[in-house]
């Protein structure tokens, strides 16, 4: 399962390379470049990676409060 997570993390992480939009003047939606476009996606996909990654590598120690001795 770690294999699948770092190569999940390193997927986003090539990604965020996106050297093919720079010259890219075409527009999504009419309205929205689509260099931005391309980052709003990015965006929403760094989420869910995040959120896969706290549901399946979140140490289970750090859910339990310390314990304060008296």
């Amino acid at each position: 399962m770690k294999w699948v997570l770092s190569m999940l993390v390193a997927a986003v992480f090539v990604l965020h390379q996106d050297i093919w939009n720079w010259k890219d003047k075409s527009l999504v939606f009419d309205f929205l470049p689509v260099g931005l476009a391309y980052h709003a996606a990015y965006a929403v996909l760094c989420a869910i990676t995040m959120a896969i990654l706290v549901k399946f590598a979140w140490p289970n120690n750090l859910d339990e409060p310390d314990e304060v001795e008296a």
